[in-house]
C-alpha cells in the first residue's frame, strides 16, 4: 500500500534512500529486550513488557536514559551495552525481503545509507556480521554526528559521501515515528515500511509513503 499525500503532489524518484536498522532491516526486538531487561533488573527496577519495549524504545541511549535513570543513566549505558554487545550477534536476523531490495535499490544506482539510533560501533558491527556493509555508501548510528535522530544532523553526515543534499530526491525508510519525524527534520521524503507505527504515532507525524513489505516499495520505485 502507498500513500501520497497533498504535501507530495509530484513524486521525484530519489537519488538516495536512507534506512533506519532496527526493525527495519533487521529484527532485533527479542535481542533490544533481554538486554533492557538485564539492565532493569540490575537497577533493581520492575521488567517491561514486550509491549513496553516496543512502545518505548524510539530514541538513542543518550537522549533516552537519563530520562528514564536520572544520575545513573551513564551506568545503566554500560550495563546495557555489555550486555547487548554480548548477545546482538548471535541473534541478528534479516527481515524478509530485505536482502533483495538492498541488492535491486542498488542495481538502480540509487545511493543507500543508513542512519540508526543504535551506536555507531555496534550498528557497524552488525552491518559487517550480515554482509551488507558494502551495500551501503555510508552507516551512521547514534553518536557519531553532533545529534541523533529525530534531528537532522544524521541525515546531512549519511549524505555527505554522495554529494546529494537533503530534499525530495531522499527518501528515508523506517518503522517509527521518530523516522518520520526526523526525515521531516532534514526536508526528505518519509517512507514507512511495515505496520511498527501506532495509531497515534500516526496522527503526529504521517509518513509521506507507505509500504506494507519491500516488493511494494520496490514496484512504486521502479514505476517512478
Amino acid at each position: 500500500m502507498s500513500l501520497t499525500p497533498a504535501s507530495h503532489p509530484r513524486v521525484t524518484r530519489p537519488q538516495a534512500i536512507l534506512f533506519d536498522w532496527d526493525n527495519t532491516l533487521v529484527d532485533s526486538w527479542a535481542t533490544i529486550h533481554e538486554a533492557l531487561n538485564f539492565l532493569m533488573v540490575a537497577m533493581d527496577l520492575p521488567p517491561w513488557t514486550i509491549a513496553e519495549t516496543r512502545e518505548r524504545v524510539r530514541l538513542s541511549l543518550r537522549e533516552a536514559f537519563p530520562r528514564i535513570f536520572g544520575e545513573r543513566w551513564e551506568e545503566a549505558r554500560d550495563i546495557y551495552l555489555d550486555r547487548f554487545r554480548a548477545i546482538h550477534l548471535e541473534r541478528l536476523t534479516a527481515l524478509p525481503g530485505r536482502t533483495e531490495l538492498l541488492a535491486r535499490l542498488s542495481d538502480e544506482g540509487i545511493f543507500l545509507g543508513v542512519v540508526s539510533n543504535k551506536t555507531g560501533s555496534l550498528l557497524r558491527r552488525e552491518a559487517d556480521y550480515i554482509g551488507w556493509t558494502a551495500r551501503f555508501g555510508s552507516i551512521v548510528g547514534a553518536g557519531d554526528a553532533p545529534l541523533d535522530k529525530p534531528d537532522a544532523a544524521p541525515v546531512r553526515l549519511a549524505l555527505l559521501p554522495s554529494g546529494i543534499n537533503p530534499g525530495e530526491t531522499v527518501w528515508l525508510v523506517g518503522d517509527t515515528g521518530i523516522d518520520m519525524e526526523c526525515a521531516r527534520n532534514a526536508g526528505c521524503v518519509s517512507v514507512l515500511l511495515g505496520n511498527g507505527m501506532s495509531e497515534g504515532e500516526l496522527e503526529l507525524c504521517s509518513p509521506s509513503f507507505m509500504f506494507s513489505d519491500c516488493p511494494a516499495l520496490f514496484r512504486f520505485l521502479q514505476g517512478l
